[in-house]
């Protein structure tokens, strides 16, 4: 079974409400064509998110995406 990071559904909604959006607010951000329920479920950490959509995370919030994969990495919001 493939290793997965464990924090990475705290960091997505930490990076949210750092920036201060609803989830339909950040689904709009991300330009993001699913519903605003799967970024619940990334939130949740019932969904792996994509690579493309975390890069787009990282380069909404200007941040690394290693900080956003890596548990070892804080957050430099």
């Amino acid at each position: 079974m493939r290793e997965k990071p464990q924090r990475i559904a705290s960091k997505l909604k930490a990076i949210r409400e750092h920036l201060g959006v609803s989830q339909t607010g950040m689904k709009r951000l991300l330009n993001f064509k699913g519903g605003y329920g799967r970024i619940s479920e990334f939130e949740l950490g019932k969904r792996q998110p994509t690579i493309p959509v975390l890069l787009s995370y990282a380069r909404v919030a200007q941040v690394p995406l290693e900080e956003i994969v890596d548990d070892e990495r804080e957050l430099t919001i």
